[in-house]
């Protein structure tokens, strides 16, 4: 059995890189009754995170915003730990704090940053997390790794969230799932991106055999902590239809998956309203999937959806 939570969705940002934009996207997803505005963190077209994030919330009421994720390679934990409490501080606790060990090829080559092997990327995040954890404590904070050297600072300004905003985590691997269930409060499922890209090697990722394994791993590592742990899936295609047959044709070819298993997918939602409705809670029963991540393509298509399921 897995705990049921009620069901909330987010949107990125996508690629909207003007002001006037941004606040209209945040503002129309919290009137749609989305829960949260989440942005990534590249180096080609987008807004930088952490000042978007701060528009967005500063345009809406309710809106939480979510770096989706941070890629710990291109900040130093000290810095990231101050910028992510003064963004929980700033926006009244409506921030959620998404970190990860990167993994886009594009921004490593192009920006000119050593792309490290996926083993000591992940050492780095791990490392980096201790420090930013450590940071929003009261107490100063001493470090002293094989990557971070921190020595007696006291992480100013302190969240406003006791502890520090709610950690997202999330990958498609078994070291990373499991360092999310050990430390994180969100979990993000996504297709294994090891390639560096997402294309044909993601299919056998993020077929349900795959997700019962990622389950498994996270059952292993959480113990008791399980049930405590919030489950976000992001979907890869989102789209409300009729005839979702050449929608999945589409999604197995660029997948490389087969056509039946772009049919059952749980990173995928085509349909009918009705239908996309009853698959989300089929996949909530089955594996606690509760916060939901719509394409940023997909906010109309999926308005009546949210206003159906957002909350219960």
């Amino acid at each position: 059995m897995v705990a049921i939570r009620p069901f909330r969705f987010s949107s990125p940002v996508g690629r909207i890189v003007d002001g006037p934009g941004l606040r209209e996207r945040a503002r129309k997803l919290e009137d749609l009754g989305f829960s949260t505005l989440t942005i990534s963190d590249h180096f080609d077209l987008q807004l930088g995170p952490v000042a978007a994030l701060m528009a967005a919330a500063d345009a809406t009421t309710t809106l939480r915003v979510a770096s989706l994720v941070f890629s710990n390679d291109y900040r130093h934990p000290a810095v990231l730990a101050k910028e992510a409490a003064t963004l929980d501080l700033l926006t009244d606790g409506r921030f959620e704090f998404g970190l990860g060990a990167g993994w886009m090829d594009a921004d490593y080559q192009q920006a000119g940053i050593t792309h490290d092997s996926a083993k000591v990327r992940v050492d780095r995040m791990e490392e980096s997390l201790d420090v930013i954890r450590a940071l929003w404590l009261d107490a100063p904070a001493t470090h002293h790794g094989t990557h971070y050297d921190i020595d007696g600072l006291d992480g100013t300004p302190k969240p406003l969230t006791p502890g520090g905003p709610p950690i997202i985590i999330g990958g498609g691997g078994k070291r990373v799932m499991q360092l999310a269930a050990r430390v994180a409060d969100i979990i993000g499922f996504n297709p294994n991106m090891k390639a560096g890209k997402i294309d044909e090697n993601a299919g056998p990722s993020a077929t349900p055999e795959a997700t019962d394994r990622k389950m498994g791993w996270i059952r292993e590592a959480a113990g008791d902590r399980f049930d405590s742990l919030e489950l976000q899936i992001r979907l890869e295609l989102a789209i409300v239809t009729d005839d979702p047959d050449p929608m999945y044709e589409v999604l197995a070819g660029g997948f490389g998956m087969s056509p039946a298993d772009a049919r059952v997918t749980p990173h995928a939602c085509v349909g009918t309203v009705d239908e996309i409705c009853e698959s989300l809670i089929a996949r909530r029963e089955q594996w606690g999937f509760n916060y939901i991540g719509v394409p940023a393509v997909s906010v109309d298509d999926f308005a009546p959806v949210v206003a159906r399921l957002a909350g219960t």
